[in-house]
């Protein structure tokens, strides 16, 4: 990977909501998904901040593959940039798959502090592939602060038929995408096309987001 600025920015300074948005394990905050994700939430009115954990950021420089950072780490880089984010329009934290996790780990913390107003999840992490009984759920079932998952039908990381028997918190809104994987690509039968999810994905975060505002 190329060198690339520390932050992505998209939309306006003055938007009525913002989206610190965090990439997930394997790919960094400029991947298609998360392009299309900023893009579609800055034209909807919202302003997006990507940033990458500082793994991510010595992939780039190295152009070598390297495990993410353990948990701490990780929630210590995100609070970073919370912090960094500073005063303006109402902050949303989220992110895609493993940067949603983070989210939600964070978001009672610093909703507590006045930080921020809620937790956008896109392709929550339930459980590694294949591995059901390895949950990362036991702090979504007591979470406080309004948060959103969206979540592909058949996500081999949560699909449907097994998060639909899940506790989980009544602060928790919880979407699917119509035959959607992990990055809400959908089946050629369901007569859907990636494009059509993620969009939907975004009208989802935006209606959520313009919820908590309450418009």
């Amino acid at each position: 990977m190329s060198a690339s600025p520390p932050l992505l920015v998209d939309g306006s300074a003055t938007a009525p909501l913002r989206l610190l948005l965090a990439h997930g394990a394997g790919a960094p905050m400029d991947s298609p998904f998360m392009e299309a994700m900023a893009a579609g939430l800055a034209e909807r009115g919202w302003q997006v901040v990507r940033f990458e954990f500082p793994y991510m950021a010595r992939m780039r420089q190295s152009g070598k593959r390297c495990a993410p950072d353990r948990l701490p780490k990780l929630q210590e880089a995100f609070r970073e940039q919370v912090s960094l984010a500073g005063a303006g329009a109402p902050l949303l934290i989220g992110g895609k798959s493993m940067g949603g996790r983070v989210a939600s780990l964070l978001v009672d913390e610093l909703a507590d502090a006045g930080a921020v107003i809620g937790c956008a999840c896109l392709g929550y992490p339930f459980h590694p592939p294949g591995k059901p009984e390895q949950l990362r759920t036991e702090h979504l079932a007591g979470l406080r602060t309004p948060t959103l998952i969206l979540q592909g039908e058949r996500d081999t990381f949560g699909p449907r038929s097994e998060v639909e028997t899940y506790t989980l918190s009544p602060q928790i809104q919880l979407e699917w995408l119509p035959a959607g994987d992990h990055s809400f690509k959908p089946t050629v039968k369901s007569g859907l096309s990636e494009a059509d999810n993620r969009d939907a994905a975004c009208q989802a975060v935006d209606r959520f987001g313009r919820g908590l505002l309450g418009g």
